[in-house]
C-alpha cells in the first residue's frame, strides 16, 4: 500500500507542475464597440407631449439604471401578477433552466479527469493450469485463485488538452447561463407587449361599436330624409353598404382579441382554455414610463445577453482550438496497482501474498493521414465563424436599440398628430352631420366626415399602444436589467 501512496504523490506532484501548460490561445475578450452613440441623428432629450392617455413626455436618461423587475414602471398590477406567473411556470424557463444544469454536470464529469481514477478490485476464479512450459506435463490444479487489488490510472494532462476542454465546457455553462437569461427577458417581454395589444384590440373594438352607433344613427336619419323626399335610395344604399363594411372589420379584432388572450395563456404555461380568467387589460390601466434608460454603447455589449451568449460561444471554440492543438503532442499516460492474490481465501491480506505493478505509456501521433492537422484547421475556422457571427449580433443589437429609440422619438410626434386629427375630424363630423340635417351639406360630405373621423379614433388608439409596446421593447432592448437580480429582496 505504501507503494501505491508513493505513486498518488509522484502523479499529484506532476500535475501540479505541469498545471500551467496549455497549448493553444489564450482567450481575450473583443473590444468595446468605438462608437459613441446608437442613431445617425441626435435625438432630443425628450420626446413630444400630447394631451390624453399614454400622451406625456418621456425624457432619454443616459446611463441610468435599469430595475430586473422594468415592467412594474407601468403601474399596472394585472400585469405584474400574470408575469410572476409566467415566470413560475413557464416550460420556457424550465427548459433553459435544465439546459444550464446539464452543462453544468457536462463540466463536472470532465473535470474528474484531471485526477487520477481509483479502481477497487476482487475476484475468484476456478483454474487449471498446464505444466507444459515449466516441464512438468501433468500441470496444476484445478485451483482455486483469489485476487483483491486497488488500480490507479492517469493519463496526464501535460499540454492542457483536458483544461482546454474544461475551459470550452465553462463557456458552454456560461453561454447557457446568459440564455436563461434571454429566456426570461424574452418572456416578460412578450407578456408587457402581448398585454398592450390585447389592450389595443380591446380598444379598437370599443371605438369601432361606437362608431356602429353613430353610423346605425346615420342610417336611421338618411331614412326618415328618404321618406320627406330631401334624400334617394342611393343615399340609404351607401350609408348601408358603409355601416357593413364596419361591422366586417369587427369579427377581425375579435378574432386578434382571442389569439392574443391564447398567446398569453401559453406564456403562463397554462392551456389556452384557462386564459378566460386571466386578467382583462385596457390601455387607460396603465402607466406610461416618463425616464427612459439609455445605456453608454460601451455598456451594451455587457448588458445584452443575446451578445454575452455569443461571446461565450467564441470563447468556447478558442479552447477548441487548445484541444485540437494538444492532440497533436505526445499522450502520456500512468498506471500502478497494489493487491494480495492467493489460493486460499484466509491467506489473501498476508504480506507474502502482495502483488504490484507500475507501468508508464507514451503515444505520439506520427501518421493519421492528416486527421489531427485537419481538425485544428477546422477549429480556427470555426472560431473565426464565431467571431464574425458575435460581430454580427453586436450590430444586429445596435440597430435594436437605434431602431426602438427612433420609434419612441416618433411614436410621441404620431400621437400628437393623431390627436389633433382626431379632435380636427370629430368636429369636422359634427358640423357636417348638422349641415347635412337642415340640407346644406351633401350626404358625400356627410359619408367622407364619417370616414375621416373613424380612422382618426382607432389611428389614435393605435398610436397610444405604440408608445407602450415600443417603451417595452427598449427595456428589452437595453438588456432588462437581470445583472440586477442579486439586489432585489
Amino acid at each position: 500500500m505504501v507503494t501505491v501512496m508513493k505513486i498518488l504523490i509522484c502523479i499529484s506532484l506532476i500535475t501540479v507542475l505541469l498545471a500551467g501548460c496549455s497549448v493553444g490561445p489564450d482567450y481575450r475578450r473583443p473590444d468595446a464597440p468605438a462608437t459613441d452613440t446608437y442613431t445617425a441623428t441626435d435625438l432630443p432629450e425628450k420626446t413630444a407631449s400630447a394631451p390624453g392617455a399614454a400622451g406625456n413626455e418621456q425624457r432619454f436618461v443616459i446611463g441610468q439604471e435599469i430595475s430586473d423587475q422594468w415592467w412594474t414602471l407601468f403601474h399596472c398590477e394585472a400585469l405584474d401578477q400574470l408575469i410572476r406567473r409566467a415566470l413560475a411556470h413557464s416550460p420556457t424557463i424550465a427548459a433553459t433552466e435544465a439546459a444550464l444544469r446539464q452543462a453544468q454536470e457536462n463540466w463536472r464529469a470532465e473535470a474528474g479527469t484531471l485526477f487520477p481514477s481509483v479502481d477497487a478490485s476482487a475476484s475468484a476464479s476456478r483454474q487449471k493450469i498446464s505444466g507444459a512450459s515449466f516441464g512438468q506435463p501433468g500441470g496444476f490444479g484445478p485451483l482455486t485463485l483469489y485476487n483483491a487489488s486497488v488500480n490507479v490510472s492517469y493519463a496526464l494532462d501535460i499540454f492542457g488538452g483536458t483544461r482546454r476542454n474544461l475551459e470550452a465546457l465553462q463557456a458552454q455553462i456560461d453561454y447557457e447561463r446568459f440564455l436563461v437569461e434571454a429566456a426570461y427577458l424574452t418572456l416578460t417581454s412578450n407578456i408587457v407587449t402581448s398585454a398592450v395589444k390585447e389592450a389595443s384590440l380591446r380598444e379598437q373594438i370599443r371605438t369601432t361599436q361606437e362608431i356602429l352607433q353613430v353610423q346605425e344613427k346615420g342610417l336611421y336619419l338618411v331614412k326618415r330624409q328618404f321618406e320627406i323626399g330631401s334624400a334617394s335610395r342611393p343615399d340609404i344604399l351607401a350609408q348601408e353598404t358603409q355601416l357593413a363594411q364596419t361591422r366586417s372589420t369587427l369579427p377581425p379584432l375579435e378574432r386578434q382579441l382571442s389569439q392574443v388572450r391564447h398567446q398569453l395563456a401559453v406564456l403562463t404555461g397554462a392551456f389556452p382554455a384557462d386564459a378566460k380568467g386571466f386578467p382583462v387589460f385596457d390601455l387607460d390601466g396603465m402607466q406610461l414610463p416618463e425616464e427612459l434608460p439609455v445605456s453608454l454603447p460601451s455598456s451594451l455589449v455587457e448588458q445584452r445577453p443575446d451578445i454575452r451568449a455569443s461571446e461565450e460561444l467564441l470563447h468556447a471554440a478558442s479552447a477548441r482550438i487548445g484541444v485540437a492543438t494538444a492532440n497533436l503532442y505526445p499522450q502520456i499516460s500512468l498506471t500502478g496497482s497494489y493487491g494480495s492474490e492467493s489460493t486460499k481465501l484466509s491467506d489473501i491480506f498476508k504480506s507474502n501474498a502482495s502483488i504490484w505493478s507500475i507501468a508508464g505509456g507514451l503515444v505520439q501521433p506520427v501518421f493519421h493521414g492528416g486527421t489531427l492537422t485537419a481538425q485544428r484547421r477546422a477549429a480556427i475556422a470555426a472560431h473565426d465563424q464565431a467571431a464574425a457571427q458575435y460581430q454580427e449580433t453586436v450590430l444586429q443589437a445596435f440597430q435594436n436599440v437605434a431602431d426602438v429609440l427612433i420609434a419612441l422619438d416618433t411614436d410621441a410626434s404620431a400621437l400628437e398628430a393623431q390627436v389633433d386629427a382626431e379632435a380636427a375630424a370629430a368636429n369636422a363630423l359634427q358640423l357636417t352631420q348638422k349641415q347635412f340635417q337642415f340640407g346644406a351639406a351633401s350626404y358625400l360630405s356627410l359619408l367622407n366626415a364619417e370616414r375621416q373621423y373613424r380612422q382618426t379614433r382607432l389611428g389614435l388608439v393605435q398610436a397610444r399602444a405604440a408608445r407602450f409596446a415600443d417603451t417595452a421593447a427598449l427595456f428589452q432592448a437595453m438588456g432588462g436589467g437581470w445583472w440586477k437580480k442579486g439586489d432585489n429582496p
